[in-house]
């Protein structure tokens, strides 16, 4: 969830009604791209023990501490240069959560925290995409709806291999934050891999403002809406509540309930909307402990959403996401559309320093009202619908200039999007021929454009928005789902 977000999230309490078992603090987490420093007071009474002595109290080293301290000891009396103590104290914290290899296992300094939590307030400056780290690259979960970064094209799972021309590779998500989020009207340039692509493309993406909306409601046909929750913020769930009962109060008959390229946030949310689905006494989810006990989350009473209901899940579709998803299609046999989901089953406990900083640790997994645990596989929909072909066309850099004569990957994507669109390319082959500059001659008039013949800039553009345009009047997972609610 740039962690410009990197995840909406925060430690909140879990609504006691929904605990069966017992009670705890937790948080669920994935990575969005909005997004600390343990002073040495606090790392210090981490690692030591007090023992009594003649002389009162005595602190003394834990065992298992005493080669880190030896280290640090050498090299505050001989290193060449004097020590950011600072700086080494938040280096040994993030190095132990570095050693878990757990990618939602994370330490932030106070400034990481700061951008970290103004990604949960009403809005935030930055490109508008959820992020996280695996596998040693920063990937793209899911870019917000209507944000720089999803007119730009990102998609989830693709990996973002540098910002401004430095290489991310082996940063932190909240590293790699940093250096994305900035100022409304300032420019950025990712080079992003996209899976299939056989070259990374370069897309510069103007900041803007963010703001957290997260729910928005769309009428499909008399009586069905569409209602899309694009993450789980302090708000999500008060703001379905409100556009429920207003669908309502038109006489809604039908709901489809949109989750693609929703990354999770809050749990207390998930719990939430997960209620208005799950009848009473049904379970919601499960969370499983180190020693081995498991919570059970069970439906209560109060308001229900009465409708046929059907929900669209895809890749994008995480943690939180994928508590909902799996709470309705086991409990409340509501059916899921669509793709396979992104696969985060881990629970997050926070640590909150007294210097501002953060300390994120996994503490537990979640599991469906069966007892599967999702991590890594993702939840199957019941109705696996693919999007038209032309939803997974690679970016083409709108900075680089194509014309007649040119040869590339970027020119084979063109002549594709043309082609969907209706003109007449030629030879989908990567070269750039007559009939390809008449067709791009063509798209330009029809855009009001001055016909060149070229690609480059506001056409380049311009031709990516239309194919966008076109995947929304083709959304064939959509109609699925509104088959499957008209059938209820």
């Amino acid at each position: 969830m740039e962690n410009e977000k990197q995840e909406l999230e925060t430690e909140t309490e879990k609504p006691n009604r929904f605990v069966k078992i017992k009670k705890s603090r937790l948080i669920i987490f994935t990575f969005i791209v909005v997004f600390l420093t343990a002073g040495s007071t606090v790392f210090a009474l981490s690692f030591k023990e007090e023992k009594a002595s003649g002389d009162g109290q005595a602190s003394v080293y834990r065992p298992e501490f005493q080669k880190l301290y030896n280290a640090y000891d050498l090299l505050r009396t001989e290193y060449f240069k004097d020590l950011d103590q600072e700086a080494l104290v938040n280096g040994a914290i993030d190095g132990m959560l570095d050693a878990l290899e757990d990618p939602y296992s994370d330490y932030m300094t106070a400034e990481e925290a700061k951008k970290f939590h103004e990604g949960i307030e009403a809005s935030f400056e930055g490109i508008g995409a959820e992020v996280q780290e695996q596998d040693g690259f920063v990937v793209i979960v899911s870019p917000i709806k209507g944000s720089p970064a999803e007119k730009a094209g990102l998609l989830p799972k693709d990996k973002i291999l540098k910002v401004d021309e430095k290489s991310i590779q082996g940063m932190s998500a909240n590293e790699a934050v940093l250096l994305i989020r900035g100022k409304k009207g300032t420019d950025v340039t990712l080079t992003i891999q996209r899976a299939g692509a056989s070259e990374p493309a370069e897309i510069k993406i103007t900041r803007d403002e963010i703001p957290i909306e997260t729910v928005y409601s769309e009428k499909v046909e008399d009586g069905i809406w569409k209602v899309q929750v694009t993450s789980f913020a302090k708000t999500t769930y008060d703001d379905l509540i409100r556009v429920i009962d207003d669908l309502e109060a038109k006489g809604m008959t039908g709901l489809i309930l949109d989750l693609r390229q929703n990354p999770g946030g809050l749990l207390d949310q998930a719990i939430k909307i997960s209620n208005l689905f799950v009848p009473e006494g049904k379970v919601l989810f499960q969370n499983e402990m180190k020693d081995g006990t498991i919570e059970q989350y069970v439906a209560d009473g109060g308001k229900k959403v009465n409708v046929p209901v059907a929900m669209i899940i895809d890749k994008g579709s995480a943690s939180a996401s994928e508590i909902l998803a799996a709470a309705v299609k086991e409990s409340a046999g509501i059916p899921l559309v669509g793709h396979q989901s992104f696969g985060k089953g881990t629970v997050q406990a926070t640590k909150d320093f007294t210097d501002g900083s953060n300390m994120k640790f996994t503490s537990g997994k979640w599991l469906t009202p069966e007892g599967n645990w999702i991590h890594e596989k993702g939840i199957e929909p019941d109705f696996v619908v693919d999007l038209p072909k032309y939803a997974q066309l690679p970016l083409i850099n709108p900075d680089v200039e194509l014309k007649e004569a040119t040869i590339s990957n970027d020119v084979k994507a063109a002549e594709e999007m043309l082609e969907v669109l209706g003109y007449q390319p030629g030879k989908i082959d990567g070269f750039y021929d007559e009939e390809t500059v008449e067709a791009v001659k063509s798209f330009q008039r029809d855009m009001n454009q001055e016909a060149t013949g070229i690609l480059k800039g506001e056409t380049t553009i311009e031709l990516m928005n239309k194919v966008r345009e076109k995947i929304v009047e083709n959304d064939t997972q959509m109609l699925k789902a509104l088959e499957l609610v008209k059938k209820k």
